[in-house]
């Protein structure tokens, strides 16, 4: 009788990726075994707070029951058909949530980047067909630091060249303009321009947050010059700001909405593109598609979640607990944080530089028990799941108070 494989431990699992595996990652040394809820658990049984929730894609926690449930019962009937058929969990979805958005159509695809990219097409050939922009001539102006996926079409307007370089030929079409400056947006606005493609507040620069009457002014620019407002809300949006959406801030509605992440509830990647019915009603059949787009698991779990963010509960609790995670940095701006950006349960903190990168401070904090992730130089980001307690909150703000000082 053949003994029982031994599991591996950490260190030999690590190591175990390195030939196998593309380097396309530099991960924190933990290796995720189990979660529930704003905790996950290593190989050896370590416990660590999630202070990531998966780029906001873990908003509502790990394996949060409602969610868990409705894949549950989904697997049991019906995962996928292929949009060559209809299936009953999709008309559902769509209707919620374009309801909740208060779009009007909704085109489902899988991650982020699929998001983006169907956006832009939708873009373009609204501006051939409904505009009248000459064939083969759309423009589509973005800001400067975006971050809205790593396909080739997306690093095509990406100023990062960590990003950009190597993956060239790039598409063009695109123009690049600072965030948060509305004259520079006027200036590059013209009549071949067929959208602005912004995020409302920029995630892996660091969390910036634009100037108050920045995303009215891109609604009333955008209306003016007759071009579409294209929000990408894959990070900003269900929840995490303390609204549903971030452009929810100023009561603003764009002309089309990119959602993703959280939208599949951690559980399947779900993603869609919601917008006005004269935009979306431009494709016809064999224009676009996705075999895995709109499956009916992805739309079980999908109408859960919208489900879960009907109620405004996990908005208000965004809202009210970000105070204390403002607070909770303010109280460290001197004290090894020279710098924090906060909406909601969203943060990017700049820490000293003489103290450390961002990603040793991640390591640091890694070692008591928090995980967080960093971005450029010594800026990390605190992104917490939603169902986070404020006893847990405060315990990940001492903890790195903790590592400061050290």
């Amino acid at each position: 009788m053949t003994a029982p494989a031994r599991a591996r431990t950490s260190a030999e699992l690590i190591e175990a990726e390195g030939p196998v595996l593309a380097h396309n990652y530099h991960p924190l040394p933990v290796v995720v075994a189990r979660a529930e809820g704003a905790w996950v658990e290593d190989v050896e049984g370590r416990r660590y707070l999630d202070m990531l929730a998966g780029y906001s894609a873990l908003n509502f926690g790990h394996r949060h029951p409602a969610l868990i449930e409705a894949a549950h019962r989904q697997l049991d009937r019906l995962t996928l058909t292929s949009r060559a058929f209809h299936n009953d969990r999709l008309a559902e979805f769509a209707e919620r949530l374009a309801e909740l958005t208060g779009l009007d159509m909704v085109l489902p695809m899988n991650t982020g980047a699929e998001a983006v990219e169907s956006g832009i097409k939708v873009a373009r050939k609204w501006a051939y067909a409904v505009k009248g922009v000459p064939a083969d001539r759309a423009t589509i102006v973005v800001a400067a630091d975006n971050f809205h996926g790593r396909t080739t079409t997306i690093v095509s307007f990406s100023t990062d060249e960590t990003a950009r370089a190597g993956f060239g030929p790039f598409t063009p079409g695109f123009r690049i303009v600072p965030y948060n400056d509305l004259a520079a947006l006027e200036a590059a606005v013209d009549e071949t321009t067929a959208a602005v493609l912004i995020e409302p507040i920029q995630g892996e620069a660091g969390v910036l947050i634009p100037d108050d009457g920045y995303l009215t002014g891109v609604r009333e620019l955008t209306r003016r010059k007759g071009c579409l407002f294209i929000a990408d809300e894959i990070q900003s949006g269900l929840g995490r700001t303390g609204r549903t959406l971030a452009v929810d801030h100023e009561d603003v509605v764009p002309d089309v909405l990119l959602l993703g992440k959280a939208l599949g509830g951690g559980i399947v990647p779900v993603s869609a593109v919601v917008a006005r019915r004269e935009v979306l009603g431009v494709l016809h059949p064999g224009e676009h598609g996705s075999t895995f787009g709109g499956n009916p698991l992805a739309a079980a779990v999908g109408t859960a979640v919208v489900e879960l963010l009907e109620t405004g509960d996990f908005q208000r609790r965004a809202a009210e607990l970000g105070v204390i995670l403002r607070d909770g940095l303010a109280e460290l701006v001197g004290n090894g944080v020279v710098g924090f950006r906060s909406r909601g349960l969203w943060a990017g903190v700049d820490v000293d530089p003489a103290i450390g990168t961002g990603r040793e401070i991640g390591e640091r904090l890694m070692r008591e028990g928090v995980l967080v992730k960093d971005t450029h130089g010594s800026t990390i980001r605190l992104a917490p799941p939603l169902t986070v307690t404020a006893e847990e909150l405060r315990s990940a703000l001492g903890a790195l108070e903790k590592v400061l000082a050290a």
